[in-house]
């Protein structure tokens, strides 16, 4: 089981308790904490996909919520999920945000921030990006990645996305994938997209610009600060649900020998991948029937749940 110490648990500050501390203190605390994050990662389970995509669609969810949106999580989901194959274009604005994250997730971590993924992911996030300004990103961030230490390669992922107007929620998906590729993890984790209220929203994560500095209303201490602590949490949220989903995917593999249905491995591998799969999914040497039948099998050894709630349209996931 993925365990965190518990005095890392209680050395992690939350946003009221930052004033007293110094960077170097919170630096420490979120070094520990992507130490143990780290720990999980290699492990390199075969369900990581469903957690990876499972944070993702967290993160999705956050910055949803502070574009004004009213979608929630399961509302994500359908958007993307229910989109007949190859139609993205009708997943909708909230329905791309999804697509941005689980780009983050799923491609490989050497290629996130290469211009033509960085033009990619900014047309998800509703930006229209130009030649010359993607090739400007990127070269700064290779260089961030090349010799920023961790306070400055997150505070610079998100200060490079400001500076150029696309915001932090821009800015937590690129300090993710430095810090993927900086540990060299296969896969990039979402993590700071669902800090909102610290990254993404209106708090004290935003980096303060001359006038604020001069006022005395925010330094540049405070600012990484807050980045590091929001990083730390979103570690131990992540650690967290690995816990959890690591529970549910040895109950599915305990399950899985039982399974007389054709193709069953398939479904399983698929549930271990993905955050959830509809049922009408097309697997090959899968019925539509077969595969509701299986589902209902699974849902009643307890190796699955059924995640929409509704009689249709039904999707189900560890």
């Amino acid at each position: 089981m993925a365990t965190v110490p518990a005095w890392l648990r209680r050395a992690i500050p939350d946003a009221q308790s930052l004033a007293g501390k110094d960077v170097e203190d919170v630096a420490l605390v979120a070094g520990a904490a992507i130490g143990a994050l780290d720990a999980v990662v290699r492990r390199q389970e075969r369900w990581a996909g469903a957690w990876r995509q499972r944070l993702a669609l967290a993160a999705a969810a956050a910055t949803a919520r502070q574009a004004g949106r009213v979608e929630d999580e399961g509302a994500l989901r359908d958007a993307v999920l229910l989109t007949r194959p190859g139609d993205f274009l009708s997943v909708g604005p909230a329905g791309f945000l999804l697509l941005a994250w689980r780009r983050l997730a799923v491609r490989p971590a050497e290629e996130l921030l290469t211009e033509k993924n960085l033009a990619a992911v900014l047309e998800e996030f509703g930006y229209a990006p130009d030649d010359e300004g993607l090739g400007d990103l990127a070269d700064e961030l290779r260089q961030l990645g090349a010799s920023a230490g961790l306070v400055g390669m997150l505070t610079g992922a998100v200060a490079a996305a400001e500076r150029r107007g696309f915001g932090r929620v821009l800015g937590a998906w690129l300090a993710d994938a430095l810090l993927a590729q900086r540990l060299g993890w296969t896969h990039a984790i979402p993590l700071l997209g669902a800090e909102a209220t610290l990254v993404v929203g209106t708090g004290r994560a935003r980096r303060p610009g001359t006038a604020a500095l001069a006022a005395g209303a925010e330094t540049e201490a405070d600012w990484a600060k807050s980045l590091l602590a929001a990083q730390a949490r979103a570690a131990l949220r992540a650690i967290d649900l690995f816990a959890e989903l690591e529970r549910r995917a040895d109950r599915l593999l305990a399950v899985a020998p039982k399974l007389r249905a054709k193709a069953a491995d398939v479904v399983v591998e698929k549930l271990l991948s993905d955050d959830a799969i509809v049922a009408s999914e097309q697997i090959a040497g899968m019925s539509d029937r077969g595969l509701r039948r299986l589902f209902d099998r699974l849902v009643e050894l307890g190796a699955v749940r059924e995640l929409s709630g509704r009689a249709t349209f039904r999707i189900y996931g560890l």
